[in-house]
Formats: C-alpha cells, sequence, structure tokens
C-alpha cells in the first residue's frame, strides 16, 4: 500500500470513529442525560461492570490521576458515579456506576446500536458483518481511549 493510500485509509477510519462517537453522545444526551461529554463514555467503558479506581481510570484513558480524578468529580456530581471502600485496599476508593450510570450506559448502546443499523443500511447486514470480522482482526485488544 502506497503512503498516500494508507493515509486515505487512516482518515476514512478516523472520520467514521469520530462520527461514531459523536453520533453515540448525541444519542445519550438526546435521551436526557444532559451534559455529557464522550470522555465521560470512555470512562464508563473503564468503569463498567466492576468499577475502578481513579488511578485505574487514568491508566485507562491515558491521562494523569489529576485529570481522572477531576472527571470522576464531575461524574459523581452528576450522579451517574459514587466512590466506594475498596474492598482490597483501605487506603483506596472504588469509583462505581449509579443506577443513572448504568441508564446512560444503556442509552449509549442504543445510540450505537442506530447507527450500526444505518451502516447495514448502507452496506447490507453481510458487507457489516465481514467489515466486523476485519476490523476486528486488526483491532488492538487493549482498552478503548480517546487519546491516539
Amino acid at each position: 500500500m502506497q503512503n498516500s493510500d494508507a493515509m486515505a485509509l487512516s482518515v476514512a477510519l478516523l472520520a467514521v470513529a469520530g462520527e461514531l462517537t459523536q453520533r453515540i453522545n448525541d444519542g445519550v444526551v438526546a435521551r436526557g442525560f444532559e451534559g455529557m461529554r464522550p470522555a465521560h463514555g470512555f470512562a464508563f467503558v473503564r468503569l463498567a461492570p466492576d468499577g475502578a479506581t481513579v488511578t485505574d481510570l487514568a491508566a485507562h484513558l491515558g491521562v494523569t490521576k489529576q485529570a481522572a480524578s477531576q472527571l470522576v468529580d464531575e461524574i459523581v456530581r452528576k450522579g451517574y458515579a459514587e466512590r466506594r471502600p475498596h474492598p482490597g485496599d483501605a487506603r483506596a476508593r472504588l469509583i462505581v456506576l449509579t443506577e443513572r450510570g448504568w441508564a446512560c450506559t444503556r442509552a449509549a448502546e442504543e445510540s450505537a446500536a442506530e447507527v450500526v443499523r444505518a451502516w447495514a443500511g448502507v452496506l447490507g447486514e453481510e458487507e457489516l458483518r465481514g467489515l466486523y470480522g476485519r476490523l476486528a482482526r486488526i483491532a488492538p485488544q487493549g482498552p478503548i481511549r480517546p487519546v491516539w
């Protein structure tokens, strides 16, 4: 593959990822979860299903502990998460989703399903399944991060 082809493919994948992220976020907000940003969703991915410490969240997001702590303060203040004693470390606090946080996560899943259904309308079910299979083979298996 030529450099220009590789760059065109990179741009196309980034454009699809950016649009997907924005459309999921727009769907979450449209379902009544005001003030949500994509960064919140990336954090929720790590907090579900068993919670995480601020240190865990910082590593997942690729940010400093201070930045992760600010994000946690925000989602706790908005009622999406709560701090609990960590069952294995008396010095740490476990950040877990509240029922409102889980409801927001379900709204994100519904929004993602809407986007994928639209893709199926463009590509067809079989081609969409093939795309998923190919992307799954090359996608990194690590956490979903909002950074490059």
